[in-house]
C-alpha cells in the first residue's frame, strides 16, 4: 500500500476499524434499548392515566373507592367464611366486636347531631343482649332485650334530670326514644343472627344469608354504575337506582338457588323464596340506614372501612336480614335432604 492509500483511509488499523465498528453497534444497540424503554414507560403511564380516570369516574358514580372497597370486603369475607365453615363458635369474634363497633357509631353520629345518648351503657346492653342469644334460650333473650331497652330509657331520664340544663320537653322524649331504638336497631337485630348460629347447621344459614346480602349489595352495585338511569328513592339515597335493583335481583336469585341446592339442600322453589326474601330486608335496610344518615346530615357512620364507610353502614343490610332468614330456617330446614 502506498504512503496514499494509508493517508486516505485515516491511518486506520483493521483492528482500530472493527472496534470503531464494535462501537457503532453497541451505541445503536443501547439507543434503541433506551427508546424500547422510553416507549414501555409512557405506556405504563398512559394505561395508568387511563385506570386512575376510569376509577374515579367509577368513584364518582358509585360514591365508593373501589379498590379500598374491594380489598377491604376480600378480607372481611374470608374471616367470616373461616369462621363459619370451620369452627362455628369462633363467629362471635368476628360478630361481636362488629356489632359494638356498629353501636358505637350510631352513637357518636347521634351524639353529634345533637341527640344526648350514653355511650357505655348502650354498649354494655347490647353486649348482653348479644351473649343472651347465643348462650340462653329465646325467653331469657327476649326478656334481657326488654330489661336493656327500658334500663337505658330510665339512664338517659336520670341523667338529664341530674344535668338540669333547662334542655326542651321534646328533645328530652327525643333522646328516651332514640335510647330505645338503638338496642333494637343493632344488637337485637344482629343477636337474632347468633340465635340462628346456635341451631343446628345453622352456620350454613348464616354464611348463605350474608351471601346473598352481600351479592345483591354488589350485584346493584355494578349494575347500577354500568346501567344505572333511573333513580330508586332519590330523596332517600340518589345513587340507588331501578337498574342497580334489578341487578341486585339477579345475583341474589342465582347465589341463593345455588346455595340453597349445593350447601343448605333445599328445594329449589323453597331457595329462590329465601333469596326474595333476602333480597327485600337487604333493601329496606339499605334505603332505612339511608334516611337515618340523611335525618343526620352525614355520608357515612364514620371512616373505620376505607373504601365502605363506617362498620354499620355494611351491617345496614345484614341486620334486618336475620329476620326473614330466623324465620325461613324453621320453615324449610325440615325440607333440606
Amino acid at each position: 500500500m502506498s504512503d496514499t492509500d494509508d493517508a486516505a483511509d485515516g491511518g486506520a488499523t483493521p483492528s482500530t476499524r472493527a472496534e470503531a465498528r464494535r462501537v457503532a453497534q453497541e451505541s445503536s444497540f443501547q439507543t434503541h434499548v433506551r427508546q424500547a424503554r422510553t416507549d414501555i414507560e409512557q405506556h405504563i403511564e398512559k394505561a395508568r392515566a387511563d385506570f386512575e380516570q376510569a376509577n374515579e369516574r367509577i368513584n364518582e358514580r358509585s360514591g365508593r373507592n373501589l379498590l379500598s372497597a374491594i380489598a377491604i370486603g376480600v378480607l372481611i369475607g374470608a374471616a367470616v367464611l373461616a369462621s363459619l365453615l370451620f369452627v362455628k363458635w369462633l363467629f362471635l369474634l368476628f360478630a361481636i366486636p362488629a356489632v359494638l363497633l356498629g353501636i358505637y357509631e350510631f352513637v357518636r353520629a347521634l351524639q353529634a347531631s345533637g341527640r344526648r345518648v350514653d355511650v357505655v351503657p348502650h354498649l354494655i346492653g347490647g353486649l348482653l343482649i348479644l351473649l343472651a342469644a347465643f348462650f340462653y334460650g329465646h325467653w331469657t333473650h327476649w326478656v334481657i332485650t326488654y330489661a336493656v331497652v327500658a334500663a337505658l330509657i330510665v339512664i338517659r331520664l336520670v341523667a338529664q334530670m341530674a344535668a338540669r340544663n333547662g334542655r326542651r320537653y321534646g328533645d328530652v322524649l327525643a333522646d328516651a326514644l332514640v335510647a330505645g331504638f338503638v338496642p333494637l336497631y343493632v344488637p337485637l337485630l344482629a343477636s337474632l343472627a347468633l340465635v340462628l348460629l346456635r341451631q343446628e347447621q345453622g352456620e350454613l344459614w348464616v354464611l348463605a344469608m350474608v351471601a346473598i346480602a352481600v351479592a345483591a349489595d354488589t350485584g346493584a352495585y355494578a349494575a347500577g354504575v354500568a346501567f344505572g338511569r333511573h333513580p330508586m328513592a332519590p330523596r332517600i339515597s340518589p345513587k340507588k337506582t331501578w337498574e342497580g335493583f334489578a341487578g341486585a335481583a339477579l345475583a341474589a336469585a342465582v347465589v341463593a338457588v345455588l346455595l340453597g341446592i349445593l350447601m343448605l339442600h333445599i328445594p329449589w322453589w323453597a331457595a329462590l323464596l329465601f333469596g326474595v326474601a333476602i333480597l327485600g330486608s337487604a333493601t329496606i335496610g339499605d334505603l332505612g340506614e339511608s334516611m337515618i344518615k340523611r335525618d343526620l346530615g352525614i355520608k357515612d357512620m364514620s371512616s373505620a372501612l376505607p373504601g365502605h364507610g363506617g362498620v354499620l353502614d355494611r351491617l345496614d343490610s345484614i341486620l334486618p336480614s336475620t329476620v326473614p332468614a330466623l324465620a325461613l330456617y324453621f320453615l324449610f330446614f325440615p325440607m333440606a335432604v
